[in-house]
């Protein structure tokens, strides 16, 4: 995988479950476990706060199944912005997501220069743009991106849906280049 940074930190702070919560979070974590198949240091360092941990869990499995959005375009958004916000853990973990859904890891990365080339519908590009203008410059995000959108077939919920998963993942990604979690195994 291509890298924007060479330099790998230790993490700032390492997760431990607070007393009491061992079998909440277990629960959360086994869950995980079962639909990925491991558990991405990201999420392992959401188990310092279960509520929090629970929270966020509760909004992947709503993309996962709640949303009308493609997993291809769910995964591309959150490529992007975690690639425009440096966050390498997710930039990684998003190409394996997208790679294994079988877009080529080329076309993936040719997106990262140019948004108009990522390999996905013309009808998905209009939400991407919108999600990708919204993280970066929201004031910029007009009526027409929206009715764009709509002659795509697209319903306000969908729109908001693209917005919010790029929003939660520069969240995402501000949290993990705070603590320095850069790749899986960071807390090996």
């Amino acid at each position: 995988m291509q890298t924007q940074s060479a330099t790998l930190q230790q993490p700032l702070i390492m997760p431990v479950i607070p007393t009491g919560d061992e079998d909440r979070v277990t629960g959360v974590l086994e869950t995980i476990k079962q639909r990925l198949g491991f558990i991405p240091d990201g999420l392992r360092l959401y188990t310092l706060s279960p509520p929090l941990l629970e929270n966020f869990v509760g909004s992947i499995a709503y993309f996962n199944g709640g949303s009308r959005l493609r997993p291809e375009l769910m995964a591309m958004i959150r490529y992007l912005v975690s690639w425009h916000s440096q966050c390498q853990f997710c930039i990684d973990m998003n190409e394996g997501f997208l790679t294994h859904m079988g877009l080529q890891l080329d076309d993936i990365r040719a997106a990262r220069a140019n948004l108009e080339v990522a390999p996905l519908p013309e009808n998905e590009m209009s939400l991407l743009r919108i999600a990708i203008k919204a993280v970066d410059q929201p004031e910029h995000v007009s009526q027409a991106d929206l009715e764009q959108a709509w002659a795509q077939g697209w319903h306000d919920r969908d729109i908001f849906d693209a917005v919010v998963q790029a929003a939660n993942n520069r969240a995402f990604n501000l949290v993990l280049r705070t603590f320095n979690i850069q790749h899986q195994g960071a807390f090996g």
